[in-house]
């Protein structure tokens, strides 16, 4: 989504994911190459994914890569995470810097596989459902300072309204048949009920979307207090788990081709849905 809407998307936050394409359409890449990296399935070469992103940008699928030296990334790797390699973020780290991306990549705190925060979820080193790891540490609120700059401090408690939609009208009608859920959130704050606020897009990860962990992500992965009191709507768009007509058993953003070959281009058809979600919160 950031590579793909560079000219309009100015940051992301990036906890345990790999770097731009990486795996190039193959389910088998993602699951190996693109997760636990070895000597028979490496990472692919970040000159080989810089030539893939200049290509899909020549070929106007994607916004100018030019676009993501003004943006800032800041990307996250517990050291009990068994589930993606750190060597997985640091291809991602060195992806993003080779576009000349301002970064900061954290990589000291002992927590396993999930959304890390200050004060909600599982013990820090759990890769358990919600994948939400009390690691009394703020993800959220240090990914949120470095992507918008200075900020207010979080409201002691939420106090806007968590806005339950229809993805269908975003999908053609049919969420389902694009991975999606059917129903997404948005949280609004009071003071951006009339009045301008920015937005921030939060993609749950696998096995974390609400059919799998109801509430949990949307109302404690930390975003919510922080946007009360920064005037930002958070979207929160959802998946689904299928395994029929496509094959998506854990409920992941598409990062690998089960919704089509432009999966990652601004025509792919998750990116195209959650950008007309963007538009309307812009109208």
């Amino acid at each position: 989504m950031h590579v793909a809407h560079s000219r309009t998307i100015k940051g992301a936050g990036v906890i345990a994911g790999g770097p731009y394409y990486c795996a190039q359409g193959s389910v088998f890449a993602a699951f190996y190459n693109c997760m636990e990296p070895g000597f028979f399935a490496p990472l692919p070469a970040t000159a080989l994914l810089i030539e893939r992103t200049r290509a899909f940008s020549e070929a106007r699928s994607i916004d100018a890569p030019a676009n993501l030296a003004e943006s800032r990334a800041w990307l996250f790797t517990g050291t009990r995470d068994r589930t993606v390699a750190s060597s997985v973020v640091e291809a991602l780290n060195g992806y993003y810097q080779a576009l000349k991306v301002e970064t900061v990549v954290v990589h000291d705190k002992p927590a396993g596989h999930g959304m890390v925060t200050e004060d909600f979820g599982n013990r820090c080193d759990a890769t358990a459902a919600p994948y939400l790891n009390d690691c009394d540490y703020d993800a959220a609120g240090e990914m949120l300072r470095l992507l918008l700059g200075p900020l207010a401090p979080p409201a002691a408690a939420p106090g806007g309204r968590l806005v339950r939609f229809d993805q269908k009208r975003y999908a053609g009608g049919d969420a389902r048949a694009l991975g999606l859920a059917n129903e997404a959130f948005v949280y609004v704050p009071k003071s951006c009920e009339s009045g301008h606020c920015r937005v921030h897009v939060a993609f749950h990860g696998c096995r974390q979307n609400a059919d799998a962990v109801g509430e949990a992500f949307v109302r404690h992965a930390g975003y919510n207090r922080w946007a009360d009191a920064n005037r930002l709507i958070v979207l929160y768009p959802q998946t689904v788990a299928r395994y029929f007509p496509v094959f998506n058993p854990r409920g992941c953003w598409d990062w690998w081709g089960y919704t089509g070959a432009d999966y990652a281009t601004r025509d792919g058809a998750q990116i195209r849905a959650v950008w007309a979600m963007v538009r309307r919160l812009a109208d």
